[in-house]
């Protein structure tokens, strides 16, 4: 799609270079013989084939695309029924083709209000699609309109404009076009100076591009250092340059114009030959193109050479067709009405000249009287300008005294207000500190009160594991070896000896087992070694878990390592029982004055937004708010569970 566009935006503008590259081994007219090939294939695909709605539609868009440089009724032909399954099939972004190709029918016709119209539409669903790129061609694409009419002021603005959007994106390819077009503009206002900038700034912005695109604007470059050096008298440069256009042979259009230019050196170097020959050739490209401007170009340099060749009849002929073609054109238009004349004066046709030099004598009023009100409207312009600054300099003395009453008021008034701001600000600043301190001592509270319970859980815990372990596990141990020493004396037979060993085992078993509850009410190494050692102990301890420590190993807190700990020995318990966990991953981090820890497991799952948190995840949200800590919970049904909870160390 970018290419057709950019493909419509170089064949609009007479003086911009067409898009198509041909080598000079290649027929001169192999694309107008390949676009009139591809038509004929696609309307029989169209008329043998049953074919989907999709791809009628792009067949119909095709066409009308190959239609628009020859044919302004076979364009609309085929665009309609492509719009209409455009918006059928929701192929929004395939209008803008449709509405390009429509807009350069209508341009190549003549009828530019139309070809404005399109484009206005392509710039809408290019703007409504987000597609910066086609909203800047379409810019670009309605001031090669607009300059086709003449209307240059209102050309150029839109070329300013394309090319500021143009730069924004870094979108070099339209940068160096819209330089090109600007600089052609300015040649044809008779302003060389500025042309040659534009020429060298899209020349310095050329070098930035691929191969295959530089060269043919490499071409119009050439073409349009051609056409300032030939304005300016200097034959010399002039043929140089567009002897080095000829030899890249790049674009239709543009190869138009180099033919023209050098018919048009050779003419002034009074070589008729070579001026008749590359003449023929720039008018055999102008009516392939079907273009009327190139069509007035080409015509003009034509009639000229055979004016210079004293051929009356011929150098008639071509400048009345170009007349024919578009009378309108006031620009043009008198160039050739002054050739018709001229012939007919040489030709002896008194009464055909006098006819057609009071035409020429009405265009001429005409221009006069369109530069006229145009040379009124600046001056109008200019006067209103003149106007105010006599006024403004009538005022400036009233002006600066109040211009200082009005800042000596604004002065105190700012001064005023930065008081009270001041004061507002310090207010606020205070009000918010007892906020904070209010804040402060409430955590702090709460983080008394919370340790004043972990400190009394942990002495009970503590006392609860001694008895425990000293008491019931020294007791316990009393009876195995009081039961061994009654084995020694007692006599038994094999089955009473069976059942004995069995009882002993079970003693064994039941003294192992409380040892391991005495160990995890209260672990000796928590209170010897912290956190890591104790955990590590804890999760060998659980089959199928696994603990990884990060970061830092510094000792915490009392409290907070009892904390962690019952968080981790709650959550690998929760793993165990009611999530039917077969592998736990518990992990540490201590880093940059932050306690992290994770315990994720393999099972079964639960959704956090459905499912009630027991009471031990209650106990442990409850706890860690004391410390202002956070716990995140990340689960789902059948994909195991992950929690996460993080203390902010003070």
């Amino acid at each position: 799609m970018k290419k057709l566009i950019f493909i419509c935006y170089i064949f609009l503008l007479p003086f911009t270079l067409a898009c198509s590259e041909t080598t000079p081994e290649e027929d001169e007219f192999s694309h107008i013989k390949y676009a009139s090939f591809r038509i004929d294939s696609l309307k029989n695909i169209l008329q043998t084939q049953t074919l989907t709605k999709k791809h009628q539609f792009d067949i119909y868009t095709e066409i009308a695309s190959n239609y628009s440089m020859f044919s302004i009724d076979s364009t609309k032909v085929y665009a309609t029924p492509a719009l209409f399954l455009a918006h059928k099939l929701k192929e929004y972004d395939k209008l803008i083709p449709i509405y390009s190709s429509l807009s350069i029918a209508y341009c190549f016709a003549g009828e530019y209000d139309s070809a404005i119209v399109y484009m206005d539409r392509m710039r809408e669903t290019a703007i409504k699609l987000e597609r910066k790129e086609e909203e800047i061609y379409s810019i670009s694409l309605t001031a090669v309109i607009y300059a086709k009419q003449g209307k240059y002021n209102t050309a150029i603005d839109l070329f300013h404009k394309a090319l500021k959007m143009a730069e924004e994106i870094g979108y070099t390819e339209c940068s160096v076009m819209t330089l090109l077009n600007l600089s052609e503009i300015y040649r044809r206002l008779g302003d060389p100076t500025t042309a040659i900038k534009y020429l060298k700034q899209a020349e310095m912005s050329c070098t930035l591009l691929e191969e295959g695109r530089s060269l043919w604007r490499k071409h119009h470059i050439y073409n349009e250092y051609a056409f300032n050096y030939l304005n300016s008298g200097n034959l010399d440069e002039a043929l140089q340059y567009v002897l080095k256009a000829e030899s890249l042979n790049r674009g239709q259009i543009n190869m138009c114009y180099t033919k023209g230019l050098l018919a048009t050196i050779y003419l002034k170097l009074n070589d008729y030959d070579r001026a008749l020959k590359y003449a023929d050739e720039s008018y055999l490209w102008a009516n392939s193109l079907n273009d009327k401007n190139l069509y007035a170009y080409s015509g003009k340099i034509l009639s000229d050479v055979y004016l210079a060749l004293k051929r009356y009849h011929e150098a008639e002929t071509a400048a009345i067709k170009v007349w024919a073609a578009d009378s309108t054109n006031l620009d043009e238009s008198r160039v050739v009405l002054e050739n018709i004349v001229l012939a007919n004066i040489y030709m002896g046709n008194t009464e055909k000249a006098v006819q057609y030099l009071k035409k020429y004598s009405e265009l001429n009023t005409q221009y006069s009287e369109k530069s006229f009100q145009t040379t009124i409207s600046d001056l109008a312009i200019k006067y209103e300008t003149e106007k105010k600054d006599i006024r403004i300099a009538a005022l400036e003395k009233d002006r600066k005294l109040y211009a200082i009453i009005i800042a000596s008021g604004l002065i105190v008034l700012l001064l005023v207000l930065g008081v009270l701001f001041f004061l507002h600000r310090l207010n606020r600043e205070k009000h918010k500190m007892a906020e904070q301190q209010v804040k402060q001592l409430e955590q702090e509270k709460q983080l008394v009160a919370a340790q004043a319970v972990l400190d009394g859980e942990a002495a009970e815990r503590s006392r609860l594991s001694r008895d425990l372990h000293d008491g019931l596990g020294g007791m316990l141990s009393v009876v195995k070896l009081n039961l061994k020493n009654m084995k020694l004396h007692a006599v038994m037979d094999n089955s009473d000896i069976e059942h004995f060993d069995k009882a002993i085992v079970m003693l064994d078993q039941s003294i192992g087992e409380l040892r391991r509850v005495a160990h995890h009410i209260m672990p000796e190494s928590l209170m010897r070694y912290g956190l890591k050692v104790s955990l590590e102990d804890f999760c060998r301890a659980i089959q199928g878990a696994q603990f990884q420590y990060l970061g830092e190993d510094p000792r915490l807190e009392n409290h907070l390592e009892v904390l962690i700990y019952r968080c981790a020995y709650e959550l690998v318990n929760n793993a165990v029982k009611h999530a039917q966990a077969t592998s736990i991953n518990v992990q540490l981090m201590i880093d940059n004055g932050v306690v992290s820890l994770t315990v994720l497991d393999n099972g079964i799952g639960f959704d956090p937004q459905v499912t009630n948190f027991g009471i031990g995840l209650e106990n442990i949200r409850t706890r860690i708010s004391a410390y202002n800590g956070k716990m995140t919970i990340l689960s789902s049904p059948e994909s195991g569970t992950e929690v996460c909870i993080e203390i902010e160390l003070l």
